[in-house]
């Protein structure tokens, strides 16, 4: 990582934190909007024009179904002086980007998708009988720079910690309920119907609720332009729980864990009506979360952070492996790599941020609710 991680901590209404966020991060926020606007216009050949048309149809459907996180979103556009089209069309970057199906037909590329591989682990299972959290974020390196931990304290008391992209509302994460999300990209031929919330909307919508049931509700009920795989946990003091939801357009799936364990790469794995448009493409999701898994029950009771880890550090068929490094036979905008490794302990409501591919990242930073 070039520089440090910017922490942004802001705290009151929906619209007061959204406009502090705005303020706190604008710089970066205006750099990750031109970032994305060029990511756009050669990924997806959409426009100015285009981009704002979209993002003011996101923006409706945000406004509709989640109100209280429209208005968020609206203060980080009047906080960082942004036009709001483009912050919401930033938060469905992944629709933008992937949302058609054109986009998983062959010649589009595994890794500009990026390659994220998330893990989860019952009390039973883990040291200290806590329920834990982990994933590798595997993305573009030239995004890396334009990260930020957001953390919010609303009117309510409600906390949420998580880890994401600037201007953008959440992404990996936690919250002061104990409910925590891990992200992987999916893709299927019904990608592209209009009407959907954004992406990284949804992700928050999870993190604002106070339970696990009610983070499944938000996630289930919201339309959707775009797929998306949900590895969810909760602790609880008798012990916690994990599910797993593959969300497509129209349609859901879940997985529930295997001997206190449960991960997740960037295929179907659910027995959904829907065709995988990773078939179209390959890569290696298609072994990743079956080699996670058995390196994971491979360990002999209890897991710890540090077996956790060890799988995430994986290297088999590298640099395409669990731990993701740049391929330099791969074009420059399809370059992608482990840019972040998460850890959260649901129990003590804490998340671990290790930068770079784990292999190399250092022990990390620590951020506690």
């Amino acid at each position: 990582m070039n520089t440090p991680l910017t922490v942004v901590d802001v705290s009151g209404t929906p619209e007061e934190m959204g406009t502090a966020y705005g303020r706190a991060a604008a710089d970066l926020i205006n750099l990750n909007v031109t970032a994305y606007l060029d990511r756009f216009s050669r990924g997806a050949g959409l426009d100015l024009a285009a981009v704002t048309a979209q993002g003011a149809a996101f923006r409706e459907t945000t406004l509709s179904h989640f109100p209280r996180l429209a208005a968020m979103l609206d203060g980080v556009a009047r906080g960082a002086s942004v036009a709001p089209e483009l912050i919401y069309a930033i938060n469905a970057r992944s629709e933008l980007l992937y949302g058609a199906p054109a986009c998983g037909s062959p010649g589009a590329s595994a890794g500009d998708r990026g390659e994220c591989t998330s893990l989860g682990v019952l009390g039973p299972r883990s040291e200290g009988g806590r329920t834990l959290l982990a994933q590798n974020w595997d993305w573009h390196p030239g995004h890396r720079d334009y990260n930020v931990l957001l953390i919010t304290r609303d009117e309510r008391g409600h906390e949420v910690i998580t880890l994401t992209e600037a201007g953008m509302l959440a992404k990996t994460g936690l919250n002061s309920a104990g409910v925590g999300v891990c992200v992987n990209l999916l893709g299927c031929d019904r990608d592209g119907r209009p009407g959907g919330v954004p992406y990284h909307v949804l992700l928050r919508s999870v993190l604002e609720a106070d339970s696990l049931s009610w983070a499944i509700r938000n996630a289930m009920r919201a339309p959707r332009s775009a797929s998306i795989n949900l590895l969810l946990g909760q602790a609880y003091p008798g012990g916690g729980e994990l599910i797993d939801l593959e969300l497509a357009p129209g349609d859901a799936g879940w997985l529930h864990p295997v001997d206190g364990v449960l991960v997740h790469a960037n295929h179907f794995e659910a027995a959904l009506p829907v065709y995988d448009t990773i078939k179209d493409w390959g890569g290696s999701s298609l072994f990743r979360s079956a080699r996670a898994r058995r390196l994971l029950t491979a360990v002999p009771n209890p897991l710890t952070p540090a077996d956790l880890r060890a799988v995430l550090q994986d290297h088999h068929s590298h640099p395409v492996a669990i731990c993701r490094h740049a391929d330099d036979r791969d074009a420059d905008d399809d370059r992608s790599e482990t840019i972040w490794t998460v850890f959260m302990d649901l129990d003590d409501r804490f998340i671990r941020l290790v930068p770079g591919p784990p292999c190399t990242g250092g022990e990390g930073t620590t951020y506690s609710l």
